[in-house]
């Protein structure tokens, strides 16, 4: 008899241990968890913020072209074609 209460006696402490492993387990995922989405809000942001970025390079090299720069003169005047291009396409629909 006292085998068998020695066999449950450990048993309870395997389980006991194990519920406490798994409540350990799951607050470190719940850590992970929450520090996965702060990381990927971090990463939106800095993705807006280089989206932003280069859009005032794009401006600055178009500001720079206009002033005499020799550097961006090409990709400036692609950008003005297409900008005539769309407001064409606005008086046209403007039009009908």
């Amino acid at each position: 008899m006292s085998d068998l209460t020695e066999i449950v006696d450990n048993l309870e402490n395997r389980i006991s241990k194990l519920l406490h492993k798994y409540e350990v387990m799951k607050q470190s995922q719940k850590a992970v968890q929450e520090e996965s989405a702060i990381l990927k809000t971090e990463n939106e942001r800095l993705a807006e913020e280089l989206k932003v970025s280069e859009n005032r390079i794009q401006t600055l090299k178009a500001a720079n072209a206009m002033l005499g720069s020799n550097d961006y003169k090409k990709e400036t005047k692609l950008k003005i074609n297409g900008l005539i291009r769309e407001i064409d396409q606005c008086i046209v629909q403007l039009s009908e």
